[in-house]
């Protein structure tokens, strides 16, 4: 019981659910070929954020944390053909890299990658925004869903990726920034009135961790 069967678990009910697709396959080689970390979302993850957006029928998506745009191209194809999307990149070669790969998932005309520190760009931002993912360094979570949730409508719903940190996040003793910023977005969520809010633990191909989920009222 342990890694091993969670990501066998992971590619059971990838290749039962999702099947190929080479867009998606193409923009991971070209991440791990530009050295960029491996640490997008899974394949199943990219799929719940994808549903996530079409339940909530969202035209305008913000996400924090672009990477090499996997998680990107997942959310804008939940868009219809006139929706928007806005992601967030401090690093300038991933956002070159993420802008490759959007490109080739012929997404040109959906996604806005802003490039530089969120907490420079998402001040000029306007919503509302129908969906945000949070996904950057964990430190700053609390002012990234503060931003999101200024953004937000009735019924916008907020996903803050990576708020289990194997664990670590009850661990009073563990001063790890990640693990910090994460505990204090938990405790902003916990008191944060203009939402509801919970968090799941998963474990799988990406380990233990999980996310926390906002609808906001």
């Amino acid at each position: 019981m342990g890694e091993d069967l969670w990501r066998s678990v992971d590619d059971y009910f990838t290749g039962l659910l999702l099947g190929p697709d080479p867009v998606l396959d193409a923009a991971l080689e070209a991440n791990a070929v530009a050295g960029l970390p491996a640490i997008d979302v899974s394949p199943a993850q990219g799929k719940l954020l994808h549903l996530l957006a079409r339940s909530v029928g969202a035209r305008r998506i913000l996400e924090v944390g672009t990477l090499g745009g996997y998680s990107t191209i997942w959310l804008a194809r939940a868009l219809p053909a006139d929706g928007q999307m806005i992601t967030c990149e401090r690093e300038p070669r991933h956002a070159e890299v993420a802008a490759a790969n959007i490109a080739r998932a012929g997404l040109n005309g959906v996604v806005d990658i802003r490039v530089g520190p969120a907490l420079d760009t998402l001040p000029a931002l306007e919503g509302p925004f129908d969906l945000a993912f949070i996904d950057a360094d964990k430190a700053s979570n609390a002012e990234y869903f503060a931003h999101a949730l200024r953004m937000s409508r009735p019924g916008s719903l907020i996903v803050v990726d990576n708020v289990v940190r194997g664990g670590r996040i009850v661990d009073a003793d563990n001063h790890d920034p990640d693990v910090v910023g994460t505990r204090r977005f938990a405790e902003v969520l916990g008191r944060e009135d203009r939402v509801e809010a919970t968090a799941i633990q998963t474990v799988g191909a990406k380990g233990h961790d999980g996310f926390a989920l906002a609808v906001v009222r």
